[in-house]
């Protein structure tokens, strides 16, 4: 293999969320490539004064091509930024198929999603014991990208767990109908929406399902948007049974037989 390329999550925004390894990686890297479109420019902070900048929001895949031919040539490290994950709707396959055609090695180096960082912004936890215990990543189908048929936000939302929606600011009285139409989630379901979630200018707050689409008009959002929604960004008053004094593990044990026989009854009750 000749030279490498680190595709690095920058997180949502903020040039410290990136990971110690995202900005070593950013530090050593001769090219960096990065979308102006989706990722703040402070994240370049991290890249050496002599490193060649380019802008893939400008081109095509075939367009930033040439720097991957030139890094395999000349046995040269590239930063591929990415926004948030590069798991998620990243466009990282492609490239990292079209590097290995090349002889390049590749790495991907983790990101903070857009999805954990709006749930860290109103610090609230989207996975609360006995009102969800699962998060449904997914954004509204008809857009650009083609979504594969047996993937519909009505179907998930049918789910009543939490949801996090992306890329569906601009169709977002579609988006609220289709959550509305499972039957699962009642208008008074709690929302967060965020947009620039961490950047300079971001602006997140909370409504209800019923006046998602009013909500997000008058604030003129329709890029850069995330929407988080379910039952779970309002609850509490439960706690986890893993901290339970009732339970035990491999590193402690029962701090009494009442509590033990509490967290049975508790679980019995369930059933």
């Amino acid at each position: 293999m000749s030279g490498r390329v680190s595709f690095v999550g920058a997180g949502p925004g903020a040039a410290d969320l990136i990971t110690l390894r995202g900005a070593q990686r950013i530090a050593e890297a001769d090219i960096v490539i990065w979308a102006a479109s989706l990722v703040h420019e402070d994240v370049l902070q991290h890249a050496r004064p002599d490193a060649v900048i380019v802008n893939s929001a400008e081109h095509s895949l075939e367009g930033i091509t040439e720097h991957y031919e030139r890094a395999a040539r000349e046995d040269l490290l590239v930063a591929r930024i990415h926004s948030g994950d590069p798991a998620l709707w990243g466009g990282t396959q492609e490239q990292m198929e079209l590097c290995l055609r090349l002889g390049l090695s590749t790495e991907v180096i983790p990101g903070v999603s857009a999805f954990s960082a709006v749930a860290a912004l109103v610090q609230r936890e989207l996975t609360i014991p006995e009102v969800a215990q699962s998060v449904i990543l997914t954004r509204l189908e008809g857009g650009k990208t083609p979504m594969p048929s047996r993937e519909t936000v009505r179907g998930f939302a049918a789910h009543g767990t939490t949801m996090a929606l992306f890329l569906s600011a601009a169709r977002t009285r579609q988006l609220q109908d289709e959550l509305l139409a499972a039957g699962t989630y009642d208008e008074d379901t709690p929302c967060v929406v965020a947009y620039a979630a961490t950047w300079p200018d971001e602006l997140v707050f909370e409504c209800r399902l019923g006046e998602l689409a009013a909500k997000v008009k008058e604030h003129k959002l329709y890029k850069h948007t995330l929407v988080l929604v379910g039952p779970a960004l309002a609850a509490g008053g439960t706690r986890s049974h893993l901290y339970h004094p009732g339970h035990f593990h491999e590193h402690r044990k029962v701090e009494s037989q009442e509590a033990r026989a509490q967290l049975r009854a508790a679980r019995a009750s369930r059933v």
